[in-house]
């Protein structure tokens, strides 16, 4: 089995677990191949904490979950130095926070002070944590999944603009499809029921157990050598010149908007950093991989563009006035820029 036969079956494993959130599966998987960090906004309820669950079952990797929250400290992630006593003599040891795993779920990262989320900073981008003056490497395989609630704005702190850049996608999940709701609701049942059946006494009961409606194949985990060797492939997906010239034609049109239409011009405030350029390469570069291309076409960077640039466009007071959304900008950026 290829790399990209074990990613499109773990992709596929998670769909059956975690329904009618086809695109947030996709674009999670992508942040994984890219080797770049997520930020997830939806309503509560919609799976996100499940999907990444889901994720560390299906993979051999492990989970750490931070719940994001007013009294945190930035050692609560990171970890602290503590010290030990042995034999009459005392040292300092370095005790790893949760941020040393392989998937970290930053939950409702929006309620923590700036001072805790600038704790991820550093691991975000570096790959490493420093405490007390010394530098701790962290795993190689490593993803932030960074979920936030639209809807509750108080007692939250708005993330600044340079941690927002330090995430490789902005995703925004919607509810999922009418079809799908039904399905939800008999997987979740089945899901109670095993666990109900699970707990009941295999021995001296006075009715036998009922057998589960639900049955689950135990599958083993994909390791991780799978993903670094599918970023290997993803390294030497081909890009054309006239390719990588519409990437960078994209990036300039948010900084300089007024080269294009005056609407544009009005609605941007600040456009996307380098950052946006080295996302929108990385993620068109995997995507066309997962859709099984050894070559990037426009339409790959026309996909992932609204994730990698809707949390990098600074919009204006006009168009927060007018009510202007990011994904509304960048519909008039892909629409205005034309394929070299």
């Amino acid at each position: 089995m290829t790399s990209r036969d074990s990613l499109l079956e773990l992709q596929q494993r998670i769909g059956k677990t975690v329904l009618g959130q086809e695109k947030m599966i996709e674009r999670m998987l992508i942040g994984l191949l890219a080797n770049g960090n997520l930020l997830v906004e939806g309503l509560p309820g919609l799976a996100k904490t499940r999907a990444i669950k889901k994720l560390s079952k299906f993979v051999d990797a492990g989970l750490s979950r931070i719940q994001f929250t007013p009294d945190l400290l930035p050692s609560d992630i990171t970890g602290s130095e503590i010290y030990y006593t042995s034999s009459g003599k005392g040292e300092f040891q370095f005790q790893p926070g949760p941020i040393f795993n392989n998937l970290v779920l930053a939950d409702e990262i929006n309620r923590a002070p700036a001072k805790v989320q600038a704790a991820l900073l550093e691991a975000m981008e570096e790959r490493q944590v420093t405490v007390a003056g010394k530098t701790h490497l962290l795993p190689n395989l490593f993803l932030v999944m960074a979920t936030q609630n639209p809807i509750e704005q108080e007692g939250t702190y708005p993330l600044p603009e340079a941690q927002l850049d330090r995430f490789l996608m902005h995703v925004q999940v919607d509810y999922p499809e009418e079809k799908s709701e039904r399905d939800i609701m008999l997987l979740v049942r089945g899901e109670e029921q095993e666990a109900d059946l699970s707990k009941q006494p295999t021995t001296g009961a006075a009715n036998p157990p009922i057998a589960p409606t639900l049955t689950t194949r135990v599958d083993s985990k994909i390791p991780q050598d799978v993903i670094f060797a599918a970023r290997n492939e993803i390294h030497n997906i081909k890009m054309a010149p006239a390719v990588e010239q519409y990437v960078v034609a994209l990036i300039e049109a948010t900084r300089y908007p007024e080269r294009y239409d005056k609407d544009l011009r009005k609605w941007i405030q600040i456009g996307a950093s380098p950052r946006g350029t080295i996302g929108l390469d990385k993620c068109s570069r995997a995507y066309a991989w997962l859709k099984g291309r050894d070559f990037v076409r426009p339409d790959d960077v026309q996909a992932i563009a609204h994730d990698v640039l809707r949390h990098r466009v600074m919009l204006s007071y006009d168009a927060q006035a007018e009510g202007i959304k990011s994904d509304q900008v960048i519909d008039k950026v892909v629409k205005l820029v034309a394929v070299a």
